[in-house]
């Protein structure tokens, strides 16, 4: 029998105030409520999963790099480092775990500096616009691409 697939959650700056934060874009489940459910789903996927949070490019970097032997696949909604920050971009394709990014608002369909993301070219797939249903939608394709794999 293989081993259980392990995945991280990756959330970055003012996630951790969902449910209050300008609950007409981004909703009103909270945090914790949103994390119970990415925990739920993959222990319905047989997986284990681990939820990290920082307002701190610095600190999302080297949980990337920490993560490596560790994870098998990443979820990341890097909010609004994914326009502009390369370090992270760097960290995503420096440690090659597949990587899904996540927003939970339809980043294309908001301002024009949103519409671009410096990240999706070295993740594996990009989901947005879907709320907290986008985190669980990761999860599974994650869980499916590493069935694929093997």
């Amino acid at each position: 029998m293989s081993q259980s697939k392990k995945l991280l959650v990756i959330h970055g700056p003012n996630l951790n105030l969902l449910g209050e934060r300008e609950p007409g874009v981004y909703g009103t489940q909270s945090y914790a409520s949103i994390n119970r459910d990415i925990q739920e789903e993959c222990r319905r996927l047989g997986m284990d999963c681990d939820v990290f949070q920082s307002n701190s490019e610095g600190a999302i970097v080297t949980k990337f790099h920490e993560a490596r032997g560790v994870y098998q696949g990443i979820v990341l909604n890097a909010g609004a480092y994914t326009h502009y920050s390369i370090a992270i971009r760097d960290a995503i394709s420096a440690v090659k775990i597949p990587t899904v990014e996540v927003h939970l608002s339809n980043i294309h369909a908001r301002e024009e500096f949103r519409h671009h993301s410096v990240l999706a070219a070295v993740c594996l797939g990009q989901i947005s616009g879907f709320g907290p249903m986008s985190y669980l939608l990761a999860v599974r394709a994650l869980a499916a691409h590493l069935e694929q794999e093997g």
